[in-house]
């Protein structure tokens, strides 16, 4: 079995690095796509053993794409999105470089949001990691510096977190929290709810268990969800979705994705979310799309990308059952 292992690995760097000078071997990482569905320890089998490729980083405890490539592997997969290159990628060095990319190419803070609300404790701190390995800065510093809106004390929160991720949730509190939460949104123009300390100390320290039932006390308490009370503050808005239900946010990001005149950002989600997603909660993501917009994701899809590059996508969400 490691034999086989290692000869995949081996097949997979030769795909990488090129036909002799004429370019990446897209059916042979179409093929990889397809069967190393929900396998991540192959992939890091495969960077660990390509040095070519990719450069351990020991002190923060991740491989890392050697920079020239990922320069030369944006220009091979013009046509593919670079879906692949991030697929190999590291989730954390991916991690990073998305959040790298939005606080220094004016790309829209939602992208911040989806990466410190949807990830795992550690997976966040792995990011930070890699942050700091790649860019020799802190994300919560750049985060300090380079947003100048009215939401940098939340999305400082929020990059910093290390929430609690066990089961327990103290109800009276999460009740309490939730009245706290309405009184700053009730404020009106006193005080942006985004600039109060409570809402940023609830949104960026409590578990999402201990938020989960917060926002359903706030529905019971008010009879509104809080999403609705928030009106076009699309920070809190963001924020609340991702912590309350990953899945119908991102079948959300997708669908805006998908749509005919969506602008370059919002186009380039569609690769982020599949990539991102595709061995977490696809198989949630998916139902999510189906019951809010009548069609299957693959479908949709199908309709709108072309190539190998509709091919990967296909591949790593119809692959999340496998």
């Amino acid at each position: 079995m490691a034999h086989v292992i290692a000869e995949e690995c081996e097949a997979l760097t030769r795909a990488f690095s090129g036909l002799g000078g004429l370019g990446v071997d897209e059916k042979t990482l179409i093929s990889a796509l397809s069967n190393w569905r929900r396998q991540p320890e192959k992939r890091s089998l495969f960077r660990r053993g390509s040095s070519d490729l990719f450069r351990t980083h020991d002190e923060a405890g991740f491989e890392r794409w050697e920079d020239d490539y990922v320069k030369h592997l944006k220009a091979e997969f013009a046509r593919f999105k670079n879906v692949l290159l991030l697929w190999a990628m590291h989730p954390w060095e991916r991690d990073a470089r998305w959040a790298h990319h939005v606080l220094h190419k004016s790309h829209p803070f939602a992208i911040l949001v989806e990466i410190a609300c949807t990830r795992s404790s550690e997976e966040l701190l792995g990011a930070r990691k890699a942050y700091h390995a790649l860019f020799h800065h802190s994300l919560e510093e750049d985060v300090a510096y380079h947003v100048k809106e009215s939401n940098a004390k939340l999305l400082v929160g929020l990059v910093s977190a290390y929430r609690y991720e066990g089961p327990h949730v103290n109800v009276e509190r999460a009740k309490s929290e939730a009245k706290k939460l309405n009184g700053a949104i009730k404020k009106g123009g006193e005080e942006n709810p985004i600039e109060n300390a409570d809402v940023i100390r609830i949104l960026t320290t409590r578990s999402k268990p201990h938020l989960k039932a917060t926002f359903e006390f706030y529905k019971e308490l008010y009879g509104k969800s809080i999403d609705e009370d928030l009106g076009d503050d699309f920070c809190l808005q963001e924020t609340v979705q991702c912590l309350k239900s990953p899945a119908t946010y991102f079948s959300k990001v997708i669908n805006q994705a998908l749509q005919d005149g969506a602008d370059k950002n919002t186009k380039e989600a569609l690769s982020r979310v599949v990539v991102s997603r595709s061995e977490i909660d696809m198989m949630e993501i998916r139902d999510e799309y189906h019951k809010h917009y009548g069609t299957t994701l693959e479908d949709a899809i199908a309709a709108r990308t072309h190539g190998n590059y509709r091919d990967s996508l296909i591949s790593m969400v119809s692959g999340a059952d496998k």
